[in-house]
């Protein structure tokens, strides 16, 4: 499976692509831009959802070789969605909605691989933050099997107002955390659930594990303290799925 990621330079071009809707994936700045038609991108900018960072001339060159007026902009593989769109929607189906929430996940192959996980078990959507995260490029697609194709991948501003939309929505909110009150087999999964999965190295941010119902862990036997969060992931999702009596 081949997936490319669209690789748009050029400020006018850029303020084209926006202009015209298309998902972007985020854009990289000259840090020291100035310039009316740079003024002009700022603005077609502001209002949107699309991550902008500021970055060396240096790095644009390592880019392309291009004209690319210190702006380079990255369309993305999927359409991503809002869970304000999505949850109504279930609720309308008569689903019991499953979604998975991945707070600070930065490998892509892990998310790759969470998102086919996700797909095979039939949870109804993927959450992920704007800032300081996976998005879905071209390895996580790859990884994900066209998973990420097939799933709807919400990204968020502030995942802090999501879990709060979540809970005034009617969700359960479960984090997966090594400081967890007890086994994840004695977690609750059959109403509406969110369940969130940390970062590699820092876990589920803690101002999110405040807001959630329940903190679960799975036990460590060996020496090693913990699992790969994909391995993890597929372990707690088929977990909502054998109590929910969904697993055939």
């Amino acid at each position: 499976m081949e997936v490319k990621n669209e690789m748009i330079f050029g400020v006018r071009a850029v303020i084209e692509a926006i202009e015209a809707g298309k998902d972007i994936d985020k854009i990289l700045i000259k840090k020291d831009i100035q310039s009316e038609l740079s003024k002009e991108l700022f603005a077609a900018v502001k209002g949107t959802k699309i991550p902008v960072q500021r970055v060396p001339i240096e790095r644009l060159n390592r880019i392309t070789r291009g004209n690319h007026q210190g702006v380079i902009a990255y369309t993305s593989a999927v359409s991503y969605q809002q869970v304000e769109q999505i949850v109504p929607l279930l609720y309308e189906e008569g689903k019991t909605p499953f979604l998975v929430m991945l707070d600070g996940l930065t490998d892509v192959r892990n998310f790759g691989a969470i998102a086919r996980t996700c797909e095979c078990a039939g949870v109804d959507g993927i959450i992920i933050p704007m800032h300081g995260s996976v998005t879905a490029n071209a390895d996580a697609i790859k990884t994900s099997a066209g998973a990420l194709h097939k799933i709807p991948v919400c990204r968020e501003q502030n995942l802090t107002n999501t879990l709060h939309y979540l809970k005034d929505s009617g969700f359960h909110l479960v984090a997966a955390t090594e400081k967890g009150d007890y086994n994840f087999t004695k977690g609750e999964y059959d109403k509406p659930l969110c369940l969130i999965m940390g970062a590699e190295d820092k876990g589920v941010a803690y101002e999110h594990l405040a807001l959630c119902d329940e903190w679960v862990k799975i036990p460590m036997k060996g020496t090693i303290e913990s699992l790969n969060v994909s391995v993890a992931a597929g372990i707690l999702i088929y977990e909502v799925i054998r109590q929910r009596g969904e697993e055939e």
